[in-house]
């Protein structure tokens, strides 16, 4: 009897699931008028209809490139197996040191059509929060309001310190997780309002970063894990270089900065005008800020950002969220055989605790991935009627002990991240700026 081969198999899997995707209408995909950025959309795999969604006339801004072989190779049924022996050997070979290297499609994907099967209501959870206009608005009066409080205060004093820790810290990584809710188009139903209040959101940040941050981040979700593409993976030198509790300590202190500077490292997006939009205003406010409130009111501004995305609380989210800890070390030792190192441990992690507060629900991390349409407001609604879906999911209790672990213990490091180099889409660029060959080998 006749057995189809890999090959053919692959084909047929890409084009069936190129036709399911065309009978869906995406989310984010909106027109804005002379924008090239190219960056607009997430697949959510949601029917349109079902979250009261209407197909505007414009035309979507989104271009996606998605990586796929060069060639489709016709298999025996018989070399199934070698092969996943080759790619185990192979990875082994490529990354002595302990990333994961998985060949499997990312998990969120899977659960979302899993949830939407057994919960079609959470369809109705989709769509903007009209809160998170109001609460932006009133985080960058306040952090306008502590500058021109410090203005008058020296830069090292304990006051404009601990000012800048406690409360601009705070305020800035809100901000920060403000602009994560706004680069899903959930403040506004227009994409245009949308770009338009992340710039307003950036102002206290000192740093034009919302218009860049959208594209990385939306390939992040669209490319999880996938090597060359998911800036938010640290890179083998860092992984490296940074293999040692004072490296990682230098890490946690210096993260924003990793955060800032690996993207650009990675690929390079082109200039568009909502990025020189962004950078003009930022100039324009920060000189702002200079000549009628003075230079310290700018540095706290900077300051805030710096502590926001160092050893502060609220920080650990950046960890929390896709590192793998323990199960690290001893996942690798119970690999007897080659093939065992192809199932990589879960690489997404939930925190249900108190800090959701100060962050947008950025903890519910899971859900997060699994619905980037539903806004913060509702994620905690979506667990709970999903819940045997996330019952059982490892999570975090502290971020604080998320980072203290992540220093202290030797067997976790950079190179605790799941990895992937198949697939995945490039989210407001261009393909041919990224065209890498990926091989797809599963």
């Amino acid at each position: 009897m006749y057995r189809k081969g890999r090959g053919e198999v692959e084909t047929e899997v890409y084009n069936s699931r190129q036709e399911r995707q065309s009978t869906f209408l995406n989310f984010f995909a909106h027109q804005v008028p002379g924008n090239e950025d190219n960056d607009d959309s997430l697949d959510t795999d949601i029917p349109a209809q079902s979250i009261g969604y209407t197909p505007s006339t414009m035309h979507s801004t989104v271009t996606t490139a998605t990586i796929l072989p060069s060639h489709v190779e016709k298999r025996r049924p018989d070399q199934d197996h070698e092969s996943k022996q080759e790619q185990a050997s192979a990875t082994s070979q490529e990354d002595l040191n302990g990333f994961f290297w998985t060949y499997t499609e990312e998990p969120h994907k899977t659960r979302r059509q899993q949830i939407i099967k057994a919960h079609p209501e959470v369809l109705k959870l989709c769509g903007p929060e009209p809160l998170t206009i109001p609460l932006v608005l009133a985080v960058v009066g306040l952090q306008i309001a502590c500058a021109y409080a410090l203005k008058d205060s020296p830069f090292f004093s304990w006051t404009f310190v601990l000012t800048a820790y406690v409360i601009g810290a705070t305020a800035n990584q809100n901000l920060f997780l403000a602009i994560h809710e706004i680069s899903h188009n959930l403040a506004f139903r227009s994409p245009f309002a949308n770009r338009f209040f992340a710039v307003i959101a950036n102002l206290p940040i000192g740093i034009p970063y919302s218009a860049s941050f959208r594209p990385y981040h939306l390939t992040h979700h669209k490319s999880l894990g996938v090597d060359g593409l998911d800036t938010d993976l640290p890179t083998s030198l860092e992984a490296w270089f940074l293999d040692s509790v004072a490296g990682k300590a230098f890490f946690c202190t210096f993260q924003i900065l990793f955060y800032a500077v690996r993207p650009m490292m990675v690929y390079k997006l082109p200039l568009t005008w909502i990025h020189a939009f962004n950078i003009a205003v930022q100039i324009a406010f920060d000189a702002l800020i200079v000549k009628y409130l003075g230079g310290k009111a700018l540095g706290y501004f900077i300051l805030s950002s710096f502590f926001a995305g160092s050893l502060h609380p609220c920080a650990g989210h950046f960890i929390a969220e896709h590192y793998v800890f323990s199960q690290h070390s001893q996942s690798l030792q119970a690999s007897n055989t080659a093939s065992d190192k192809l199932d990589a441990p879960p690489e997404t992690y939930s925190y249900y605790g108190i800090l959701n507060v100060f962050t947008y629900n950025v903890g519910l991390h899971n859900e997060h991935h699994d619905f980037p349409a539903i806004p913060w407001t509702r994620l905690w609604k979506l667990n709970e009627i999903a819940n045997e879906f996330y019952n059982d999911l490892p999570c975090h209790r502290s971020w604080v002990g998320v980072m203290w672990q992540f220093i202290n213990d030797k067997e976790v490091g950079l190179w605790c991240r799941v990895k992937r180099k198949e697939g995945g889409r490039l989210v407001g660029g261009n393909a041919s700026a990224h065209a890498q060959p990926i091989e797809i080998t599963r």
